[in-house]
């Protein structure tokens, strides 16, 4: 199955590793550390250039990492997932992410 994740741009559930609400966990040093590196190694994709709500963290079958930031709250992607019956096997501790 697919999740759309925003301006036309759709992700393979079963590769989401996570959703991660953007404003809260990047407070943390480790989170921007992580998401300079992406960026530097080219392994982030924007579906917006809007105000990003969330990022979405997938890993492909020969293990390519893949960070997509997107304008859609973590809320909206959780509700689409479970909408497509895709949330089987997520966790979601404290609904900044899932």
């Amino acid at each position: 199955m697919y999740l759309h994740i925003g301006n036309g741009y759709s992700v393979r559930t079963s590769e989401i590793v996570g959703i991660f609400d953007i404003e809260n966990t990047s407070i943390s040093k480790s989170t921007k550390e992580y998401l300079a590196n992406a960026e530097k190694l080219k392994r982030v994709i924007y579906t917006t250039f809007d105000l990003p709500k969330s990022f979405i963290v997938c890993f492909d079958e020969q293990l390519t990492e893949r960070v997509y930031i997107s304008q859609l709250a973590c809320a909206t992607l959780y509700k689409r997932m479970k909408r497509n019956n895709a949330v089987e096997n997520t966790v979601d501790i404290n609904k900044n992410s899932i």
